[in-house]
């Protein structure tokens, strides 16, 4: 009973962490601005993407919420979650970094590799930890209806931002 809860747990995490970060991402990389206005590395100006993509939870929020006091509450728990997402993305860009710059090394052993896969993958999950932690926050202060609403509006907005077959599904669960 605890492990499916426990299992259950890690797969709400998983999947409001894959949400956050395909929001997150989707921005970063431009799929609200097009192809043009890209530098050199195809990602554009992600702060401005990621601001469009707050404004547009904002809007989500604040059509979803009634009352004023809970919608800035929820607003700022978004705002963190969008900040987790941004430092787990540098980290893992760090960690990746580290990961490349290893493999050119000829005398790099299985155990380096494994290292800092270990530390990605713990990464990843205190991150998602944290997230989870804000989701449920998010959850307490919401009636049932909000965040029923809420968690809709949040799969029409993922949906919009899914290129090819995942799009064509529908989207799956909610927060």
């Amino acid at each position: 009973m605890v492990m499916h809860t426990i299992q259950e747990d890690l797969m709400k995490t998983a999947k409001l962490f894959v949400l956050v970060s395909i929001l997150a991402i989707m921005t970063m990389a431009g799929c609200a601005t097009g192809h043009y206005g890209r530098g050199y590395d195809g990602r554009g100006d992600a702060d401005a993407s990621v601001g469009r993509g707050v404004k547009e939870m904002t809007a989500l929020v604040d059509k979803t919420v009634q009352d004023p006091e809970k919608a800035k509450q929820v607003r700022a728990i978004v705002e963190e979650i969008v900040a987790e997402v941004k430092q787990s993305y540098q980290q893992n860009r760090e960690f990746h970094r580290k990961l490349y710059e290893l493999n050119v090394s000829y005398e790099a052993t299985p155990e380096e590799f494994t290292k800092i896969l270990d530390e990605l993958n713990n990464n990843r999950m205190r991150s998602a930890t944290r997230i989870l932690g804000m989701r449920y926050k998010m959850k307490e202060m919401l009636t049932a209806q909000e965040w029923k609403a809420l968690s809709e509006g949040m799969n029409m907005a993922r949906g919009r931002y899914r290129h090819g077959h995942e799009a064509a599904e529908g989207g799956k669960g909610g927060m």
